[in-house]
């Protein structure tokens, strides 16, 4: 598709809903009416899970334990906290009643205690007054239903026992209901903040009413969508905070382009129409690009194993496209209908459309002037922020994402405290075709790896490299030609030791045809490894995607890699200022009261990472379509730089302080990674509006001078027939 087809497309377009205004609009309240009543349905079909690598070895552990052993992890961790102690008589009667009841609750298939099952130590804990009760569900249970049944009827004081819940089923119906809750409280924040900053920018309540018919379509629309997603595979329940926040994000960005450009074409043109047309052919055609941007970008999300990562690609690229289509159909139908009324019921003087002249164009100027030393102090700027992300941790979600009081966490902290090392939570060593006569052998070796506890093979319990008695229950651990081994670690699971001691085990010889290490450390083990091997081809993609689509869009080869490498160096700075606040609990007088687990969870690095390269690539096109577009008129670079910056520089400004708004917003949220995400995209966002697109690119553009433009002849070519620039 070349220069002139796709203006005559769009043009085409634009007049036919000017033409057509009525039908259009009723097209899209009827889209709209459709996407509401069947998308709102999405909600009760979102999942807590999918942070583990299906593929991945501890995954096949966990198959071959369910199916072949009818090993399954518990659905329910109770932590039953006594007043006179786990071994007194009246306790023990109180607590095996109780008991005997969770056992025939809806839902439930046994339950494994202290008090039921023989007193084992392991389920005894440190203080003597604390006891476990693991609660595993039938097959066919709703664990997360499963998990807050029991919370409600049996969480808290009962009699003279403290019912604590926790495991995934309370943990992921709390993380449900936090989310939630924190979604509605974000948007009671967001949206009116949002709509007074709109009167006040645009400085009409008609204009600034407009923004919300783009974001209705791309919430409402990705709602829809993702609906139909669910019915064919699992979506992450936060993946909501992403439809949310970006739709409102891409309805203002669109909006505040489309709406300033249209009121600077209404004087230019003799009719509506006229003025519709060009700010679809100029401004519309910019959303456009953008939008495919930002859909391709997100997409690299689905190179990812971890359906927790996957979701947000599928919401990512749902909210883009949907925030096209409604910046395509009711906001170009509306500003048909309003024409000239688009400004009325002023509430100031003035409005976002720019001149020629004013204090970005000679922020420019200042820039161009001296582009070296702004250049070099920015820059500077950035890579001493990046600094901390060199001793990043990386973390992954479990319980501790809640509030510190949530009863899930206080759960939880009852469990690390009372119940020392890996016995809930064990390495799993799965041995196919394994030499009988060699496995207690194998499991001694094992049991003198650092941070090992104990190892049970089928007929032994090994401690310290020594048999230290029989297994009792060893005949449950043999299933044809698989044997079950379970070594117990001596620290919490997901600890660095614990990590290291699973490494030894999976590099350790064994007497057998084939050798599976799974259980809780390995899977976080898995499931980092899977997000850092599927980086660097996420990386690759972005950078093509976006090296090509620039190209096209600008006709130059240097513009697009410059583009790539500002891009990169707020992102580091952005990690660098997101280890420091999280990983070293600083800033909590801003982010709030929460579990500081002295690291970075890697999926929310990653999604960060992506969001804000792509809302990075939203206001690069804002930028470039306005300063190619003056170049292509005849200006040199400097003037083109100076007057692009001047004619985008409040909207990007503006853009850039709503959507901090929206994510700010997350902030407040009692999720921590969702306070993760809130805070890296909006020093992302207001990083790469002010310090990059304000003072680093227009430095970088006038040292490059002509070289901007250029391209080699096949290139040229290849621009002429494909490009996609507005000129």
């Amino acid at each position: 598709m070349n220069d002139v087809q796709m203006p005559s497309r769009v043009e085409r377009w634009a007049r036919f809903v000017h033409r057509r205004r009525r039908l259009v609009l009723l097209g899209y309240v009827v889209a709209l009416a459709v996407f509401g009543a069947v998308g709102g349905a999405v909600f009760s079909q979102l999942q807590s899970a999918g942070y583990n690598d299906p593929s991945s070895e501890s995954v096949r552990v966990d198959h071959l334990l369910d199916s072949r052993f009818g090993v399954r992890d518990p659905a329910v961790v109770l932590a039953i906290v006594t007043e006179k102690g786990v071994d007194d008589a009246a306790t023990t009667k109180e607590a095996t009643a109780l008991l005997d009841d969770v056992s025939a609750a809806p839902g439930v298939e046994k339950v494994v205690s202290y008090w039921t099952s023989g007193q084992p130590p392991q389920l005894r804990g440190a203080d003597g007054k604390t006891a476990q009760a693991l609660v595993y569900g039938t097959p066919d249970a709703d664990v997360e239903k499963l998990g807050k049944d029991l919370a409600e009827r049996y969480g808290g004081q009962q009699g003279t026992l403290d019912v604590q819940l926790s495991g995934y089923g309370p943990v992921a119906d709390q993380i449900n209901r936090t989310i939630s809750a924190d979604l509605a409280r974000a948007e009671s924040i967001a949206i009116p903040i949002t709509l007074i900053l709109l009167l006040i920018i645009f400085g009409s309540a008609v204009a600034a009413g407009l923004p919300f018919v783009v974001a209705a379509m791309a919430t409402l629309g990705s709602f829809f969508a993702l609906f139909l997603v669910t019915q064919v595979t699992d979506v992450s329940i936060f993946a909501l905070n992403l439809v949310t926040a970006l739709g409102l994000a891409l309805g203002i960005d669109y909006a505040l382009l489309m709406i300033s450009r249209f009121r600077e074409e209404l004087p230019r043109w003799p009719s509506t129409e006229d003025a519709v047309a060009e700010t679809m052919r100029t401004a519309g055609r910019t959303v456009l690009v953008s939008g495919i941007t930002v859909a391709i970008t997100l997409a690299a999300l689905l190179v990812f194993p971890l359906y927790f990562l996957q979701s947000f690609a599928y919401a990512g690229i749902a909210v883009s496209l949907m925030a096209v289509l409604g910046a395509f159909t009711g906001l170009p139908a509306l500003l048909a209908m309003l024409g000239p009324n688009v400004n009325r019921l002023k509430v100031r003087r003035g409005d976002l459309t720019p001149g020629d002249v004013g204090i970005w164009s000679r922020i420019a100027e200042r820039v161009m002037h001296r582009p070296w030393p702004v250049l070099v102090v920015g820059a500077g700027i950035l890579l001493a922020l990046a600094i901390p992300a060199f001793s990043v941790v990386l973390g992954q979600v479990d319980d501790r994402v809640l509030p510190r009081d949530n009863p899930a966490a206080v759960a939880n902290a009852t469990i690390r405290a009372q119940f020392a090392g890996e016995e809930g939570t064990p390495h799993e060593i799965v041995l196919r075709d394994a030499k009988a006569d060699q496995v207690d052998a194998y499991a001694t070796r094992v049991s003198t790896l650092p941070d090992i506890e104990r190892v049970q093979t089928p007929t032994a319990i090994i401690q310290d490299g020594r048999v230290v008695g029989p297994n009792p229950t060893g005949a449950t651990m043999t299933d044809g030609d698989l044997t079950r081994v379970i070594a117990v670690g001596s620290v919490p699971f997901g600890d660095g030791r614990a990590i290291t001691a699973s490494k030894a085990i999976r590099a350790l010889p064994a007497p057998a045809a084939e050798v599976l290490v799974g259980g809780a450390t390995a899977k976080f083990t898995d499931s980092n490894h899977a997000v850092t091997s599927r980086a660097p081809l996420a990386v690759l993609w972005i950078g093509l995607a976006t090296l090509i689509i620039l190209f096209l869009y600008t006709g130059s080869v240097l513009i697009p890699i410059k583009a790539v490498l500002l891009n990169l160096l707020g992102l580091a700075a952005t990690l660098g200022v997101l280890v420091w606040t999280f990983q070293g609990g600083h800033l909590t007088w801003l982010t709030g009261d929460y579990i500081d687990t002295g690291t970075v969870d890697l999926g929310t690095i990653v999604l960060i990472g992506v969001v804000a390269f792509a809302l990075s690539m939203d206001y690069e096109l804002f930028l470039l379509s306005r300063i190619t577009e003056e170049h292509a008129a005849g200006a040199d670079t400097r003037t083109a730089v100076a007057r692009g910056i001047q004619r985008t520089g409040r909207i990007i400004t503006a853009a850039a302080l709503l959507i901090a708004i929206v994510f700010a917003a997350f902030v407040t949220s009692n999720v921590t990674i969702i306070k993760q995400l809130g805070v890296g995209v909006v020093f992302a966002i207001l990083v790469d509006a002010t310090l990059i697109r304000g003072l680093l690119v227009p430095a970088l553009m006038r040292i490059a001078g002509r070289a901007n433009w250029w391209a080699p002849a096949w290139l040229r070519r290849v621009h002429a027939r494909f490009g996609l620039s507005d000129a």
